[in-house]
């Protein structure tokens, strides 16, 4: 009887400690992945995310956005205001709790 319990509480440590394993060794693959060169696929990925982001930043809006896009903004935000009321529906709203 001793040994069964012995038995059943190696197996549940055996499975804790391969779950913990498995773990660590997911992490740590990533953590590896990260120190390597990236994938071409993923650094082109990264490259056009940071060049539109700077691009964005100049443009002080969206890239790219034709007169067309404007033109559906505004209309949207008109709708948003009559629907919502006024105020400035480009910016997020501020909440004050008392």
């Amino acid at each position: 009887m001793i040994l069964r319990q012995i038995l059943r509480l190696s197996s549940l440590f055996r499975s804790a400690v391969s779950i913990h394993l498995r773990r660590n060794i997911g992490l740590s693959a990533i953590v590896f992945n990260k120190t390597k060169e990236l994938d071409p696929v993923q650094k082109l990925f990264l490259d056009k995310i940071r060049e539109y982001n700077t691009k964005s930043k100049q443009a002080g809006g969206p890239v790219d956005a034709g007169p067309d896009f404007q033109k559906d903004m505004n209309e949207s935000l008109a709708r948003l205001q009559r629907a919502y009321g006024e105020g400035d529906l480009t910016k997020f709203p501020e909440f004050k709790f008392e």
